[in-house]
């Protein structure tokens, strides 16, 4: 058996067996959160901090220093590998529009936007339409299922785990790809991200370091973002505003 068919074949295991917890794991009427995990999740969180403390936060202040003129195409080539990701799921949803900009944008940021350093696209009104297989999940009704926290992923949801397993797995980038993106796409997403936590260093650090009980409020923080982005209503008792789409705690982004 080759390769390939033994990889799929062990990501349909373990989606089917995340799918499975998702549908197991029903919120108790008049919770605010759907968290059964909570006890394994703390620990986890912990870890997380541990890694963002050790790892993340100090490369975030290194690249808050670094000139535009290195950062900006760090975040360009790294939105640009992405982008065959999401056209896939784009179709998926029945997002026609959506998934002819990212495919424009692709084409011409990976040409004249030599590789995806440059953003041309951009330049003339072709913005990223951004989206995921959690997304496409939520489009197709799954519930976004009890709240998780992945470790070194952050905050996410049952749904949200699948979908990161299958954007992982089936990136449409290795086939559409050039050599260069291919070999330096993950490298220059980690440097993003980087690059991200350097940019939101005060609000990450209120989270994290700051609040009274961290996990919660990456959690509460989490919860409200994602929903605010896909358009679903908060659970009953969830009254708290959501934070602004620019920012997501997922994988400390």
């Amino acid at each position: 058996m080759s390769h390939s068919v033994l990889k799929k074949l062990r990501t349909g295991c373990a989606l089917s067996a995340v799918i499975t917890l998702s549908a197991c794991a029903v919120q108790q009427p008049g919770a605010e959160f759907n968290d059964p995990f909570e006890e394994t999740n703390r620990s986890i969180h912990a870890f997380n901090k541990g890694i963002d403390r050790a790892f993340l936060r100090p490369a975030g202040r290194a690249a808050a220093v670094l000139p535009e003129e290195i950062t900006i195409p760090v975040e360009n080539f790294a939105d640009n590998v992405g982008l065959p990701g999401m056209v896939a799921n784009g179709l998926l949803q029945g997002d026609i529009g959506g998934s002819a900009t990212n495919t424009f944008r692709f084409l011409l940021n990976t040409t004249v936007g030599i590789g995806g350093l440059f953003d041309p696209a951009g330049a003339i009104g072709l913005e990223e339409q951004s989206t995921d297989f959690g997304e496409t999940l939520a489009v197709w009704g799954v519930p976004e299922g009890a709240y998780v926290e992945l470790p070194v992923f952050g905050p996410s949801t049952q749904r949200d785990m699948v979908g990161i397993i299958v954007d992982m797995v089936f990136d449409p980038l290795d086939q559409v790809g050039t050599s260069p993106q291919i070999d330096y796409g993950a490298g220059a997403r980690v440097a993003g991200l980087a690059i991200t936590r350097g940019e939101f260093m005060d609000t990450f650090d209120g989270v994290l370091y700051d609040s009274a009980d961290s996990y919660a409020q990456a959690r509460l923080a989490y919860l409200q973002n994602r929903r605010f982005e896909l358009g679903e209503e908060p659970p009953a008792g969830d009254e708290i505003d959501p934070f602004s789409d620019e920012l997501s705690l997922e994988g400390f982004e």
